[in-house]
């Protein structure tokens, strides 16, 4: 679905049209999806070893708990 030419044309049109419009929830719901793909892309397993499996598991803890700081900041703290 991420790699369909109609749906990055799509999305990339909504992200323009939030950006003249300073649609702030738009942007910030564009920016939790597509970094919650990319560390889904980066943590999928292709590996079977515990030690990959733990590094994976970190990446992906580390990186939700970065989308979930960068959310938390933009949707209270910064008005």
């Amino acid at each position: 679905m991420a790699a369909d030419s109609r749906v990055l044309f799509v999305v990339a049109v909504v992200f323009v049209l939030a950006v003249l419009f300073r649609w702030k929830y738009v942007l910030l719901f564009l920016f939790a999806i597509g970094a919650t793909m990319i560390v889904l892309r980066f943590t999928s397993g292709e590996g079977s070893s515990d030690i990959v499996v733990d590094r994976n598991m970190m990446l992906f803890i580390g990186g939700t708990i970065v989308i979930a700081i960068v959310l938390i900041y933009f949707l209270f703290i910064r008005d």
